[in-house]
């Protein structure tokens, strides 16, 4: 009953943060959002209710009305819209930072203009459609000296974290595999949508596969060897006329092989088919290691904050003993940090967004090298399936005033 009890008491709380009270110490960041995108009330808007350096000055949409009534439903107190809604928020000297939720293929134009206008980003994963691209948005901001953080928000909770210590605690041995699956059932993302759009950077493997990919390397410690397979099931709409060429992964799966002798295992799909035709599958959100000396099976890694369960069987001279471990904050996993129990993974990753602004040192981090190599190997995984990479960006930052040469985008979809 008690984790029933807790279970409604941080969903409640994490939908309804308690409002802070603004720091008298400190001049709070001003956050700009790039688009009225469904993400950003769970990813940035409520989070920010709750933090005392945070808030969200204004949102811009290609449609002056949409913006307005983004704006109104969520407080956010200044609106741009219209064509050159998106530059006219970057030009706003009141703006500290961007939030850019941005379809995937946007992320690099947008993220370049917006570093080049001197504001910090939290940027969507994927960083970029490739590899390069994410190099040249960090050396930019490097250049700048700017914060830029791709926000592969689930590394910032205990959860995740305190399984990666009992990997590195070495109570297991050695790892010899790791797989990670992100799935969801057939009609859980509509045909249509941004994410099987291939100009704009879609795929599972961009979308969900990055998650399973990243999980893989931060467990590991490591980055593959090689991608020894690739596979998927491409998307193609119901009702696709003749003409229409499939050039989006709704599927991917992939192996790899890792240092030291290790596998490692990825499967992300938008759209699990029904079995037998009509029953729906369960959303698969799981990771497992298998070392030489046990294994770590994690549900939920993705939301943990919800609900998640970290089971840990160990071999011993008499079999193997299980226990199950839960950790909403870092006291319960034995760590130091900051948060309570019913802070997202969102809410963490905004607090170390705001120590890195503000100088301070966060709990945890992603750096540059860390999300360069998690696109040069979704890049690589595309190879392996012959769909090859997504498409590299036609803009060209003409100078860090913010002035280009590509005409804007007419494009904006949640991301």
């Amino acid at each position: 009953m008690s984790s029933i009890v807790g279970f409604f008491k941080r969903v409640f709380t994490a939908l309804n943060p308690p409002p802070a009270q603004p720091s008298a110490e400190s001049a709070p960041i001003k956050f700009g959002i790039l688009g009225a995108a469904a993400i950003a009330p769970i990813s940035l808007i409520t989070p920010a209710k709750n933090h005392p350096e945070v808030v969200v000055y204004a949102v811009a949409a290609r449609d002056q009305n949409r913006a307005a009534a983004f704006a109104k439903k969520h407080g956010i107190g200044k609106v741009y819209g219209g064509p050159n809604g998106y530059q006219e928020l970057l030009d706003d000297p009141e703006i500290d930072a961007i939030y850019n939720p941005l379809p995937n293929g946007l992320h690099y134009e947008w993220t370049m203009k917006a570093l080049a206008a001197g504001k910090h980003v939290l940027l969507e994963k994927p960083s970029a459609d490739t590899a390069e691209e994410t190099r040249q948005l960090f050396d930019l901001a490097e250049k700048k000296g700017l914060v830029l953080l791709e926000a592969f928000h689930y590394r910032f909770h205990p959860s995740i974290q305190r399984v990666k210590a009992i990997i590195t605690s070495g109570e297991l041995g050695a790892i010899k595999h790791i797989s990670t699956t992100l799935a969801v059932p057939k009609g859980a993302i509509r045909s249509g949508d941004i994410r099987y759009d291939y100009s704009l950077g879609g795929g599972a493997l961009m979308d969900m596969g990055c998650y399973t990919l990243d999980c893989i390397r931060y467990l590991s410690s490591s980055n593959p060897v090689s991608v020894t397979s690739a596979s998927h099931d491409l998307y193609k709409p119901a009702s696709a006329p003749p003409s229409f060429k499939p050039d989006v992964d709704r599927g991917t799966t992939a192996t790899f092989v890792l240092p030291n002798d290790a596998t490692a295992a990825l499967k992300c799909d938008l759209s699990v088919p029904y079995g037998y035709g009509i029953i729906p599958s369960m959303p698969q959100v799981t990771a497992s290691i298998m070392c030489e000396g046990g294994e770590i099976s994690v549900n939920n890694f993705l939301m943990p904050t919800l609900y998640h369960s970290i089971k840990v069987s160990k071999k011993d001279g008499q079999g193997t003993k299980t226990r199950v471990e839960k950790v909403y904050t870092f006291a319960e996993g034995n760590m130091e940090g900051k948060g309570e129990a019913w802070w997202t993974t969102y809410r963490f990753q905004l607090e170390a967004f705001v120590d890195k602004v503000k100088g301070r040192t966060p709990q945890t981090w992603i750096d540059k090298e860390d999300s360069i190599a998690n696109m040069q190997w979704i890049e690589e995984i595309y190879a392996k399936t012959g769909l090859g990479s997504r498409p590299k960006s036609t803009f060209v930052l003409a100078s860090e005033a913010g002035s280009d040469s590509a005409a804007p985008p007419t494009s904006e979809s949640p991301a």
